[in-house]
């Protein structure tokens, strides 16, 4: 597995996070239940952090800031296996490759809560209903995962009975980790943006805006741009380089993203997803154009941003290529005094938690 050659400069402990079990809106009882845009806000500028909740976003942005959304839609990808010696395994089947093989993940069994890394090739796994995959080389690249010998994910080919979008709405759940208490209905996955299904993991800084929230931003003049990103299973594990995802930037969002810029306004990613969507389009002079393809960006300090000048995001645990994204939109020292604000004000983490702002 590749490795990360840049690390993250904000230095925390993840044994000091506190994970997100379930989403915000079955957290609880009755009316004391958070709505999705009623989860923590924390923003972070130069003059200062402030915490807020999500819906009073619009008491922080002002008119003709841009805010680039991503309207991919997750799909199902986690399935319950058994493998040739019978023993049990979770399967993530992430994003289609261009042979249409598919990116495969094994983790064990049976909340996912740590890779397997004693795959093989040949091995070929049992799934659902008559389904399996089968193992057929490390991807990217043979060699040691970060985490142990052996390798995390694998390029593999998976048979079902009937086609495979079919298939997955039957039988998988989605790709979920060991943090959560239980497994949610994949609406519980999907954004307001979402129209474009292929995201084998939710763009989760999306999640919080609610219809009536975008309303009220439109409203008040803030603008929204639309990419797709589909993205392919996290890194959770600590040193591990992003992988290659498949994303488009259409002509009319380049025009407003080269508009606002031109006008000196801010741009806005929701996420890392849309930021990396966003670059991946980028000239170096910060022009952005309209591309679609396969991405394998890595932003950081050897390529720091040109185009975003703030980050709608949730919150990232440590070596992470995430955090290192963050930390080349906000700077090191936002990112960190960010960090150890909302550990110490007890931030929630991960896909149904709160969320930051930052406005360097």
């Amino acid at each position: 597995m590749s490795t990360l050659q840049d690390r993250p400069q904000t230095r925390f402990s993840a044994a000091s996070i506190r994970p997100a079990t379930e989403p915000p809106e079955l957290r609880g009882s009755g009316s004391r239940r958070p709505a999705r845009d009623g989860v923590r806000l924390l923003v972070g500028q130069p003059r200062g952090l402030d915490h807020l909740r999500f819906r009073e976003l619009g008491d922080v942005l002002v008119p003709g800031d841009l805010l680039v959304i991503n309207n991919s839609a997750t799909v199902a990808g986690q399935l319950d296996g058994r493998r040739e010696d019978q023993s049990p395994v979770v399967v993530h089947l992430a994003n289609r490759l261009a042979d249409g093989r598919r990116v495969v993940e094994l983790r064990t069994a049976p909340n996912a809560a740590n890779p397997t890394l004693d795959g093989r090739a040949g091995e070929t796994i049992e799934l659902p209903a008559g389904a399996t995959v089968t193992l057929l080389e490390p991807y990217p690249e043979v060699g040691s995962s970060p985490t142990g010998v052996g390798n995390r994910l694998w390029r593999a080919a998976v048979h079902t009975p009937v086609p495979l979008a079919g298939y997955l709405d039957r039988q998988a759940r989605p790709i979920s980790y060991g943090h959560l208490g239980r497994s949610f209905p994949l609406d519980r996955y999907q954004t307001v943006f979402s129209l474009r299904p292929g995201s084998a993991e939710m763009p989760s800084a999306g999640r919080p805006f609610s219809t009536g929230l975008v309303t009220r931003l439109v409203a008040a003049g803030i603008q929204f741009a639309p990419i797709t990103l589909h993205t392919t299973v996290s890194s959770p594990e600590a040193g591990e380089a992003p992988l290659p995802e498949w994303y488009a930037v259409p002509e009319a969002t380049a025009r407003m993203i080269n508009t606002a810029r031109a006008r000196h306004r801010r741009v806005i990613a929701v996420g890392t997803t849309a930021t990396r969507a966003v670059e991946s389009a980028a000239d170096p002079d910060g022009t952005v154009r309209p591309r679609m393809g396969w991405t394998d960006l890595v932003i950081g300090p050897a390529r720091p941003v040109r185009v975003v000048s703030g980050l709608i995001s949730g919150w990232h645990e440590p070596e992470v290529s995430h955090l290192l994204l963050v930390e080349a939109v906000a700077g090191p020292d936002l990112t960190q005094r960010a960090y150890d604000a909302a550990i110490e004000q007890g931030y929630l983490w991960h896909e149904f938690g709160d969320a930051t702002l930052l406005l360097p």
